[in-house]
């Protein structure tokens, strides 16, 4: 069957990370991760190579796609268990994202914040993965993204947005982020928050235009990975799962769609890439190697983890 090749694909991983998230997540078993072994596997050690003394990576924490920040995405997706390092790293990024020199450029206009708020809500649910929630800097990032929040339950950082519409780039990494603060405080306001965010989403179908019904943009349609700050069915419904909303009615056209993306290998394949090979010159290059086109583990292991989650695994 495609489910048993998907599950055999992934448990033949050279990652410790992905053959643990796999019986854990897809299996069900009752594991307990090896921190050893998870910290040894080639994608872990490549995500933390080159950290510095105070924790960063010699460049802004927010560099494409060396920068802390998007290590720490990576590193907290494949289930690395906290350690002081990883905190460390997080004190980079809460250092950036909680100082003046950012929070002055924080605009507001027509009474709309206008934030690239995936950048705060990336770094919120990593920090409360890393059990960093009750950080007053953690705190601030949970308080200021419910404050910053539109009327219609997402954000944007368009300075010429009218206010009718949110950004889906900039609010499914905020929603994220306030999910994990609510599993780690039990805040009723950012649950509340998420929830409208959520809600924004499933209006949608998850990718529909209100007023045509097809889809808003072909790219959402595909799966990446990492994918970083932008939008895609897949990964939204990877949150989603988290927040246990998939067995909303709105989902199901994208849970299909999910599962017409599977191959006839039993695996989902990665679509274009928003990086570049470690060792390309430029900018967007990588600190490690996610793989070229074709069956992809962390995708594969992400689509069966929604399947699960939806309770269509055994369809």
């Amino acid at each position: 069957m495609a489910r048993e090749a998907a599950i055999d694909f992934l448990l033949g991983s050279r990652e410790p990370a992905i053959r643990f998230l796999t019986r854990r997540d897809v299996l069900g078993e009752d594991v307990t991760p090896d921190r050893d072994e998870i910290l040894s596997g080639p994608l872990v050690r490549g995500l933390l190579r080159g950290q510095k003394r105070d924790g960063g990576f010699g460049v802004h924490p927010y560099q494409k796609w060396g920068g802390a920040h998007w290590r720490l995405v990576s590193l907290v997706e494949l289930g690395v268990p906290p350690d002081d390092r990883l905190r460390a790293a997080a004190e980079d990024v809460l250092g950036w994202l909680t100082g003046d020199g950012h929070r002055k450029r924080i605009e507001v206009i027509d009474g709309l914040t206008r934030r690239c708020a995936s950048q705060e809500g990336n770094a919120l649910a990593v920090c409360c993965r890393l059990g960093m929630a009750d950080d007053p800097r953690v705190q601030l990032l949970a308080r200021s993204l419910v404050e910053w929040q539109w009327p219609d339950g997402g954000w944007n950082c368009d300075k010429k947005a009218g206010g009718r519409r949110s950004s889906f780039n900039e609010s499914l990494p905020p929603m994220w982020g306030l999910h994990e603060y609510w599993a780690a405080t039990g805040d009723e306001s950012a649950r509340k928050s998420a929830d409208r965010t959520a809600e924004l989403f499933l209006e949608h179908d998850l990718f529909r235009s209100l007023k045509t019904g097809e889809p808003i943009h072909d790219g959402w349609l595909v799966a990446h990975y990492p994918p970083y700050w932008h939008y895609e069915v897949p990964h939204a419904l990877l949150i989603l799962s988290r927040m246990d909303t998939l067995d909303d009615p709105r989902a199901a056209d994208a849970l299909d769609l999910l599962v017409g993306l599977q191959r006839a290998d039993g695996c989902w394949h990665k679509g274009p890439s928003w990086w570049r090979k470690p060792g390309s010159s430029g900018s967007n290059v990588e600190v490690v190697d996610w793989g070229g086109r074709g069956p992809s583990e962390m995708i594969t292991l992400n689509a069966l983890r929604i399947l699960r989650a939806a309770g269509r695994l055994d369809a």
